[in-house]
């Protein structure tokens, strides 16, 4: 049984990306065991994921000097991986995975590339495809031929080709809801009076808004959102729910009032997997850029996604949502999409389907 480390340390969204890949590495190595690395607060999503054996968390984000990266190292030497494959470039992460002593270390070529065994270019800069396909790409390094020198039993060889053929729903990235989560949400939705969403929708629906970026050029006017949230909300037996992180909460306050025409401002009240609880219940999700655009997509919620074009590398060929029945709408300029233009796309989705 081989010991294999899938590392992918930066935000939520960018993780949800990699679950495809993931389940490539799980179905050539069905019988090891598979650990990841990812920050401390992605665990809630993945630690039921029957692709993963072990989550390690990340915990040197803001450390400094070398002593932590020698103790990881030393960590994951005494672990005894086979295998590392480095999905986010790291110059930290080839450096630490070849102390550790791990055979094979696949990622790319760049950041110290040359402390890897297996590597490919990155020109994931220029967004020639979505990034779901670029994590498979380093998963397709594995070959038969990969572990030859390390005399690997037969039984055991592994043929990365098979990423090459996933079928469209092999390559979706998926996110369990878990019963804790969902029984959370539906009392908190019931006592603010909202018994309604995609799941029963018995009395109503719901459409959530995510307002923010972490990336000023990614973001449509915040003033757009608010005029949207509020003719959104006048519909019949609709509710338009705000959503966000902690650090978007006091922000989030001052442009939608609480509760008010019908909006229902959520923003930080929820962890990860309450918040996909949340958007498994919505008829859809409106956002710019960001990573609930990859959770609700991976919960099966349709996502309306306004990106800017024009950027290389940072458009929606590579980031838009993945998978069928969502809409891109991306323009040069972002304040070149209007209002009206985005409320039609919305009562496309969330109405008449």
């Amino acid at each position: 049984m081989y010991k294999i480390l899938l590392i992918r340390t930066d935000r939520f969204g960018e993780f949800i990306l990699n679950l495809p890949a993931f389940r490539a590495v799980r179905k050539g190595f069905p019988n090891s065991h598979i650990a990841v690395m990812a920050q401390p607060y992605i665990r809630e999503l993945i630690e039921d994921n029957p692709d993963i054996n072990e989550v390690i968390d990340y915990e040197l984000e803001n450390q400094k000097g070398i002593l932590p990266g020698l103790k990881l190292s030393w960590f994951l030497k005494k672990k005894k991986f086979d295998l590392a494959i480095i999905f986010n470039p790291s110059k930290k992460f080839n450096i630490i995975t070849f102390l550790a002593g791990i055979p094979l270390r696949v990622g790319y070529e760049r950041k110290w590339g040359f402390l890897l065994t297996h590597k490919i270019e990155d020109k994931k800069y220029l967004g020639e495809k979505h990034e779901v396909e670029y994590n498979l790409d380093l998963v397709r390094l594995i070959t038969r031929r990969t572990f030859t020198p390390l005399n690997t039993p037969p039984q055991a060889e592994f043929n990365g080709a098979s990423a090459t053929r996933f079928t469209l729903k092999d390559k979706n990235p998926f996110i369990p809801v878990k019963k804790e989560d969902d029984e959370f949400v539906e009392k908190r939705l019931t006592n603010l009076y909202l018994h309604v969403g995609g799941v029963s929708g018995e009395e109503g629906t719901l459409i959530a808004i995510h307002p923010w970026t972490s990336n000023s050029q990614k973001q449509w006017p915040i003033g757009n959102f608010v005029e949207l949230a509020d003719k959104i909300s006048q519909w019949e037996k609709v509710k338009v729910v705000i959503i966000g992180g902690k650090e978007e909460r006091e922000f989030s306050q001052q442009y939608f009032a609480n509760n008010v025409k019908g909006i229902v401002n959520f923003a930080g009240e929820f962890t990860l997997g309450q918040s996909a609880a949340l958007l498994k219940r919505c008829k859809l999700l409106v956002s710019c850029d960001s990573g609930p655009v990859h959770l609700a997509a991976a919960v099966g919620t349709p996502v309306l996604a306004l990106f800017r074009s024009g950027i290389p590398g940072v458009g929606a060929k590579r980031w838009g949502p993945w998978g069928k029945g969502h809409i891109v709408i991306e323009k040069e300029n972002l304040e070149q999409i209007s209002v009206e233009e985005v409320l039609k796309a919305v009562r496309e989705i969330a109405i008449v389907r």
